[in-house]
């Protein structure tokens, strides 16, 4: 198929279409390749006037959608094509299809469950025509139709293609924002099968879960995804004791009182982290001498150096930001574990162990080094302490052929056709090739106080051409 490049005028639901369907159009050399689609758009200058700009803007917002729509066929191109040959090997069906979606999340540069839904909307995709035509030429981008697909999931492929029917029919999603689209679809999937509805509940009901997230200032967001009624009952108990506690007199906001109390219920300790080991990674001139070197909490990432010595050594917030009531925080028994690194580089110190499980001790160490899962572009905790070679092929238990994995990760990288070795270099790194035989880079992150230093790149891929992307970006006008 060529690339168009149309004049002005063309309706945008055939400007994708092939040569023969649009008319007068000129076109790359036949069968070109994504390289020359991205040197065509180098050349492309910006436009002179802010009317132009703007069509500009459309245009690359369209050929976005369209790069989108492309990437989709060819995820399940190549799943098929994984499929196949996994049959072929003797794979068991039941097994067929393993690592196609982290090999994905690898090249579109995502995390492995980002890597699962895209996949899966690929997939969803080739049941709904009219969704997929609409994604194609511009008219819903890759997040709503991704909302599109995640509202008719629970229902069988005949329903779901009515509902794609119904929506491109009533022109519903024309011009429509987020939250309509969303309404538009649920009520036309609630009409072709409002069991569905009961079934999503079921598996929502299966998917509750906790989670972590970073946000500034040294705070988090700890959210927790409830069934409606535990947790609407919750938030009413968080509400009816923080209004007790004003009315007797605490001077603490209502947020402030909830979020305390929250804690406090949770770690059984005024204050929050008594007794629990937060595993605060900081330099001894940080805590002793009032330097800056920023600090790292493992599960929350790098956190400036006055509040890590407020934590440290007070078990609260840094000064000037007390915590007042009864949530003040109590004294904390303070354990300091030395880490002792290379000079030069920052890389910790190795050690060594000849049994095949990661003793305790080398366990935290790989925690403190790695931090989250070693596999490119994926931040989720670590949950498995795993062999980069493999302990029954003589992979030894150490520092250095150890990583930090999360379980999903872990379980994909054993599966047939995937390799990992370590790479020499000022800090630990780890290369590992897909059974497509593209190669991957890790490398762990920087510890507080280590130099700043040259090393492959997280998520680095060897057998792509990236000086040359990056002398095009150089390059562009």
């Amino acid at each position: 198929m060529g690339v168009i490049v149309e004049s002005a005028g063309v309706d945008r639901a055939a400007r994708w279409a092939e040569p023969s369907a649009v008319g007068a159009v000129s076109y790359l050399p036949a069968a070109p390749c994504i390289a020359d689609v991205l040197n065509l758009l180098a050349r492309v200058p910006l436009a002179a006037d802010g009317a132009g700009l703007i069509d500009q803007i459309r245009g690359l917002e369209e050929l976005k959608c369209f790069a989108g729509a492309r990437q989709a066929e060819a995820a399940v191109a190549f799943d098929l094509s994984q499929r196949r040959e996994q049959a072929d090997a003797g794979v068991p069906a039941a097994d067929q299809g393993a690592g196609v979606s982290a090999q994905i999340a690898l090249a579109r540069r995502e995390s492995p469950a980002r890597g699962s839904r895209l996949l899966g909307l690929a997939k969803a995709l080739t049941g709904m025509p009219h969704t997929f035509a609409a994604f194609r030429a511009g008219l819903l981008n890759e997040w709503r139709t991704t909302l599109i697909v995640k509202e008719t999931i629970c229902l069988t492929p005949g329903d779901r293609a009515g509902v794609d029917e119904e929506l491109a029919d009533t022109g519903a999603l024309d011009g429509a924002g987020d939250k309509a689209i969303i309404a538009a679809v649920r009520a036309a999937a609630y009409r072709r099968d409002p069991a569905s509805a009961a079934k999503r509940a079921a598996r929502a009901v299966s998917e509750r879960c906790v989670s972590l997230r970073p946000a500034p200032d040294t705070m988090a967001y700890l959210t927790a995804l409830l069934p409606v009624a535990q947790g609407v009952a919750a938030y009413a108990a968080l509400v009816r004791d923080a209004d007790t506690a004003r009315a007797a007199g605490d001077d603490r906001s209502r947020g402030q009182v909830m979020a305390d109390t929250l804690i406090e219920r949770l770690t059984g300790a005024p204050g929050g982290i008594t007794g629990v080991q937060i595993q605060l990674v900081m330099t001894d001139r940080t805590l002793l001498r009032a330097d800056a070197e920023p600090a790292r909490l493992p599960g929350y990432g790098t956190i400036p150096a006055e509040p890590a010595r407020a934590i440290a050594l007070a078990g609260g917030p840094a000064p000037g930001k007390p915590v007042t009531g009864e949530g003040a925080a109590h004294e904390l028994d303070l354990w300091v574990r030395r880490l002792y690194t290379a000079p030069g580089s920052g890389e910790l110190v190795a050690m060594d162990s000849t049994a095949r499980l990661f003793p305790a001790g080398l366990k935290r160490f790989l925690q403190v080094r790695d931090d989250t899962c070693r596999t490119p572009y994926c931040d989720a905790p670590i949950r498995h302490h795993d062999h980069i070679t493999a302990w029954h092929t003589g992979g030894p238990t150490s520092v250095n052929n150890g990583q930090g994995l999360c379980e999903a990760c872990n379980h994909t990288k054993e599966t047939p056709g995937w390799t990992a070795q370590t790479i020499q270099g000022q800090r630990h790194t780890v290369a590992t090739t897909t059974p497509t035989g593209h190669t991957y880079h890790s490398t762990a992150p920087p510890l507080p106080g280590a130099p700043i230093c040259q090393s492959p790149a997280h998520g680095n891929q060897s057998g792509h051409s990236q000086e040359r992307r990056l002398a095009l970006a150089r390059a562009t006008p």
